[in-house]
């Protein structure tokens, strides 16, 4: 198994690590939190520049074609810094849905998302699931040309800002998936901060109609589009957590380093190393992980979606603690909103519980 990246993707990660660096500073990404906006329209337009919008999708549709490596590296370098745009809604979940579909006007909506102009949000979680999706309460039901949609959704990411949304119902006593605008009568919504900086929405529908040209999929086709966008989502947030926590071990040490305490640097007490070197540890056992589960997923073996949820268990315990470690060796500077390392535990406590928890994933890989 070849474990080492190509020169292109080298060449990804740090052109993603000189955006990160120079563009996205701490002071920027609260401005865009505090804007209510959820993303930067200027840096959103940039990463359609630079191609990153069309990475994942197939060439025929416009794409650069890249796959699982490419998102991971991504995400990676997107953790570290805390990049809050809703590149995981609108291209990973929404886009992989449309790119692996029949649906007809699939190249007019990729071609809105690569070039920035359009934002779509799945919206398929409903309250009191307990992360089991398999039978939405939203319905849809004929009624001549159309089909008419009630029903609730709860958690979609970027709901505020999308112009269209990818729905899963039941119609017709099967699962489907249609796609519904934003601005459609009978659809309300209340958008709210998430938090790790991130914005959401309820989403309410009420008698909407709309035509049957908007049925994206339906049946067992609809239920393998929604598995594989959920799965590639997880493994894209793995990699962003494993980012975050790569920031937390080494911010710790640069900090106590600088830290005097008796006289030395707390850096020189062994029982801290102690406590670094298993952050250290901690993170590289999940970046193992990482490799062996976007690997599969890059060349679609059947174990895929198990490697995918012992990286998400592991992402899901490791890195509440490290970042928990990480905000005791800050101190009360840990816990402040003026430093990085609070807002890292806040976004790996709100990705365990995203795509399902650690203890979902565990269930689901002894399965």
């Amino acid at each position: 198994m070849n474990l080492n990246f190509s020169d292109e993707q080298q060449m990804l990660r740090e052109l993603i690590q000189k955006f990160c660096e120079s563009d996205y500073t701490f002071e920027k990404r609260e401005e865009i939190i505090k804007s209510g906006e959820g993303f930067n329209k200027d840096f959103w337009q940039q990463f359609s520049e630079l191609g990153w919008l069309s990475l994942p999708f197939k060439e025929d549709s416009g794409g650069l074609g890249c796959g699982p490596v490419e998102l991971s590296i991504l995400f990676e370098e997107f953790g570290k810094v805390l990049v809050v745009e809703p590149y995981l809604s609108t291209v990973v979940l929404s886009g992989t849905i449309l790119d692996n579909s029949s649906f007809a006007r699939r190249m007019e909506l990729i071609e809105g998302i690569i070039t920035g102009e359009k934002h779509l949000s799945l919206a398929y979680i409903e309250p009191n699931q307990n992360f089991d999706h398999s039978a939405p309460q939203t319905t849809a039901s004929h009624q001549g040309n159309n089909i008419i949609v009630n029903g609730k959704k709860s958690l979609v990411l970027n709901g505020g800002r999308a112009n269209h949304f990818i729905v899963m119902v039941t119609l017709d006593d099967e699962t489907a998936l249609v796609l519904i605008d934003k601005d459609q009568t009978g659809v309300s919504l209340n958008q709210y901060p998430t938090v790790d900086g991130q914005t959401c929405a309820e989403l309410e529908f009420e008698n909407v109609s709309i035509s049957n040209d908007e049925i994206i999929a339906i049946g067992d086709e609809a239920k393998r589009l929604l598995t594989e966008a959920l799965n590639l989502a997880t493994l894209c947030v793995s990699a962003e957590s494993i980012g975050c926590m790569t920031a937390c071990y080494l911010q710790t040490v640069e900090y106590t380093k600088g830290r005097q305490q008796f006289g030395q640097p707390i850096s020189n007490f062994q029982v801290l190393q102690h406590r670094m070197v298993d952050m250290f540890i901690e993170t590289e056992m999940c970046k193992s992980l990482l490799f062996k589960a976007m690997l599969e997923c890059d060349s679609d073996e059947d174990t895929k979606a198990q490697s995918v949820s012992a990286l998400k268990y592991q992402v899901g315990t490791a890195g509440k603690s490290v970042a928990q470690q990480a905000v005791q060796l800050h101190g009360g500077m840990g816990v402040s909103e003026e430093m990085l390392i609070g807002h890292y535990l806040k976004k790996l406590v709100a990705v365990d519980a995203l795509f399902g928890n650690a203890d979902y994933h565990l269930h689901k890989f002894s399965k």
